[in-house]
């Protein structure tokens, strides 16, 4: 791995291409599960599925224990804030960390306090003695942990299978996530109108056993070595820094930062929908994640076999799901609304791939701690502001406002973003006539000016 100043890793696009992210090795598009063949990866993945499963119980749980005792969309709204607030506050300080310390320990510090945090709850739980503020301050805890851990899962990736396999990898790290979100609403739904949401917590803190053995039969001699920063002054600016000078870095990051604030908070909308619109139960709710999932993990695999991340794809996906969000929310049928959770979670998830990929393959090692804490902390650290927002919008006008406010934010930014793009990467829109169908694309500058010419 280079640990230069990053020209290695981010070598600088041709003039017809300036708009997109540095490409995947060609090979990587020869196997979709080509770096599962890596053992240290392969731990690593088997352990996520199993904790992962648990993570989307308890997120299911959680968002509808607070709905049932509260009965109010803003408190799921708050929990959501509250579970992103310490990345907003502290995620750059948590990049800074993961470049300085060494990431296998920082996994099994972080994934034992999330395991302490769910066992807590579900004594709380389980004993009848559980309030509102008890999620609250479990949310918020989640958080603290997820400001380093975040970091240095997704830097880890890196060292467990060097750079060849790396977009490989992060698309099956999303394919993973999106897969137990198959089966942890499903579960978490059982068990809610079974027994309980407190037997979905406690699932969910005994889960993270499976990670935390994986990471300790990890062979450290097969890991990728990456100079880690020293400690030294000045390294949160630094990163900063980088990432404003890189526009391959900076735009897609602003992207998601709209998209995740507004867009992507689904606690919110879809409690609210399974509740108050179509006046369902638990059952739809977890149904509306699970036909979600099923969109998401195949937007995740569809971009393990690309094995690219061009940044006129991540801007056309999230003008896509801005739309679909919007005609979403105008379905009058709960079988109509339910089937579009399929294309949202395609193009949701290939939103997140292609932002993720893009920007790991574009950052230097030693930075990519600082970068990718950055990334998740405008991603992720977003919540605390638009969750409540959208959750007052939700209460005040209904969820059909709510949902419809989300996805035009996100289509906005997304056709704004790409035409930033578009200019940045020397590239003009191109409007013509191609087998008795009218065209738009962007095409060179020099191109475009050539067909002016032709004309």
């Amino acid at each position: 791995m280079s640990t230069g100043s990053g020209a290695d890793s981010a070598p600088a696009p041709t003039t017809h291409d300036t708009a997109s992210a540095p490409e995947a090795p060609r090979k990587a598009k020869a196997s979709m599960f080509s770096s599962l063949k890596i053992r240290n990866y392969r731990l690593f993945f088997l352990g996520q599925v199993v904790s992962n499963t648990g993570t989307w119980m308890q997120r299911i749980a959680q968002d509808w224990l607070v709905l049932s005792l509260t009965g109010s969309a803003t408190a799921v709204g708050v929990t959501t804030a509250l579970q992103f607030l310490p990345m907003l506050l502290f995620g750059l300080y948590g990049g800074v960390l993961v470049d300085r310390l060494p990431k296998r320990p920082i996994l099994l510090v972080t994934q034992s306090a999330m395991a302490v945090t769910g066992l807590a709850l579900a004594a709380l739980t389980l004993t009848g003695h559980v309030a509102v503020w008890h999620v609250y301050v479990a949310a918020f805890a989640v958080g603290l942990a997820t400001v380093v851990d975040n970091p240095a899962r997704q830097s880890f990736v890196s060292e467990m299978v060097g750079p060849g396999q790396l977009p490989n990898a992060v698309s099956l790290n999303s394919a993973n996530f999106q897969s137990a979100r198959l089966v942890g609403p499903a579960v978490a739904g059982l068990l809610i109108t079974g027994v309980g949401t407190g037997w979905a917590f406690l699932l969910n803190g005994l889960s993270f056993v499976a990670p935390i053995a994986g990471l300790l039969l990890m062979r450290t001699s097969e890991l990728h070595v990456v100079e880690r920063a020293p400690r030294g002054k000045g390294q949160l600016r630094e990163g900063l820094r980088y990432v404003a000078g890189r526009p391959q870095l900076i735009w897609p990051i602003v992207l998601v930062g709209f998209v995740g604030t507004f867009a992507f908070n689904f606690p919110v909308y879809l409690t609210a929908f399974a509740d108050d619109v179509f006046h369902a139960g638990a059952g739809t709710y977890s149904l509306f994640n699970t036909l979600m999932a099923v969109g998401s993990v195949t937007g995740a695999l569809l971009a393990a076999r690309r094995g690219t991340a061009r940044l006129r794809l991540l801007s056309t996906a999230a003008l896509v799901f801005g739309t679909v969000e919007i005609i979403a929310a105008a379905t009058p049928q709960l079988w109509m609304f339910a089937a579009l959770m399929v294309p949202l979670g395609i193009f949701g998830m290939t939103v997140n791939v292609t932002a993720n990929t893009g920007i790991q393959m574009a950052t230097d090692p030693a930075m990519r701690g600082r970068v990718m804490a950055f990334y998740m902390m405008v991603f992720l650290g977003g919540s605390p502001v638009g969750a409540p927002i959208v959750g007052w919008i939700t209460d005040t006008y209904g969820a059909r406002a709510g949902l419809a406010a989300g996805g035009a934010v996100a289509a906005l930014a997304a056709a704004t973003i790409g035409l930033i793009l578009a200019r940045t990467g020397g590239l003009r829109l191109a409007v013509g006539w191609s087998h008795g169908h009218p065209t738009v694309r962007f095409v060179p500058r020099e191109r475009r000016e050539r067909l002016a010419t032709a004309a």
